[in-house]
C-alpha cells in the first residue's frame, strides 16, 4: 500500500490557506494546519479536510516567532510518528500572513519588524527547521505577492518582503536540488478575504480600481488560488522548479 503524502500549511484556518487545505484534502493528501489564535476556526477546516477522505490535524503556530519553532515541530513530529509511524512530510506551504496599508514615510520600524518577523525571517528560518523532516522529493510552496511585481500605494514594507521571498525560493531550489525538493513561489493578485483589513472584500472603490485593471475584469476569490497550490503539492508538477507563479487573473499586464 502506498504510503499517504503529507501536507503542511501554515495559516491555514481561513482565507486562502483554507482553501489551498480543502483543494490539497481532494487531491488524496493528508493535511497538517497551522492558526495563530483561532482553534475553532481551525477545527472547522480540519472538518472539510476530513469530510474530503483525507487526514486532517491543527497546530497553533506563532510564525513570526522564530523561537517557538523548536517546540511546534517537536509537538508535529509527536503527531506524526503517532499517526504515520514517520516524522516526516512531504510538502511546505508557507502561507501565514498579516498585511498592512501604510505609506511608505508613516511606516513606523516595528510595523517594518512585524512584517520581516513573519513575511521573511520566519519563514526562512521555519524552512530551515523543517528539512530534517521533509521527505527527499517534496517540495516548497512560498506565498508572495502580485504587489512584488506591480505597485500599489501604501504598501511597500509587505511587498518588499515578500520581493525576499521570491529570491530565497529560488535559492531553495537550487541548494535542496540534490535532494530532489523542489521550491517555487505561489503569488496571489487581490483576493477577497479578510486579510488586510479585508479590504479587497469591502472596500468598493479599491475593487473597482483592481478590477478595472485586471484582464479577467473583478477581483480574486480564495477558490482562485488554492488550485494552484494543490498542483504544486502533487508529482503532476515534480518538474517545476524555481518558478514564480501568478494567480492575478491578469493585473497589470
Amino acid at each position: 500500500m502506498t504510503k499517504r503524502k503529507i501536507a503542511l500549511i501554515t495559516g491555514g484556518s481561513r482565507g486562502l490557506g483554507r482553501d489551498m487545505a480543502i483543494k490539497i484534502a481532494r487531491r488524496g493528501l493528508d493535511v497538517v494546519i497551522t492558526y495563530h489564535s483561532n482553534q475553532a476556526a481551525a477545527e472547522a477546516v480540519v472538518a472539510e479536510i476530513e469530510k474530503a477522505g483525507s487526514s486532517g490535524y491543527a497546530l497553533q503556530l506563532d510564525s513570526s516567532n522564530t523561537k517557538g519553532f523548536d517546540v511546534f515541530y517537536k509537538q508535529l513530529s509527536d503527531y506524526l510518528i503517532h499517526k504515520t509511524g514517520s516524522a516526516h512530510f512531504d510538502y511546505l506551504v508557507n502561507n501565514a500572513g498579516t498585511g498592512i496599508y501604510q505609506p511608505f514615510s508613516e511606516t513606523t520600524e516595528e510595523q517594518f519588524d512585524e512584517m520581516m518577523n513573519i513575511h521573511l525571517k520566519g519563514v526562512y528560518f521555519l524552512t530551515q527547521k523543517a528539512l530534517p523532516l521533509l521527505n527527499n522529493g517534496g517540495s516548497i510552496i512560498n506565498i508572495s505577492s502580485g504587489l512584488a511585481r506591480f505597485t500599489f500605494p501604501n504598501s511597500s514594507a509587505y511587498a518588499s518582503m515578500k520581493g525576499a521571498i521570491e529570491v530565497f525560493t529560488r535559492y531553495l531550489a537550487k541548494e535542496l536540488g540534490h535532494r530532489g525538493i523542489t521550491a517555487n513561489v505561489v503569488a496571489p493578485g487581490a483576493v477577497a478575504t479578510d486579510f488586510g483589513n479585508g479590504t479587497n472584500k469591502t472596500n468598493e472603490q479599491k475593487r473597482k480600481i483592481v478590477s478595472s485593471v485586471t484582464a479577467l475584469g473583478r477581483v480574486g476569490e480564495p477558490e482562485d488560488i488554492g488550485g494552484v497550490v494543490a498542483f504544486l503539492c502533487s508529482e503532476d508538477a515534480h518538474w517545476v522548479n524555481a518558478q514564480r507563479i501568478e494567480a492575478s487573473g491578469g493585473t497589470l499586464v
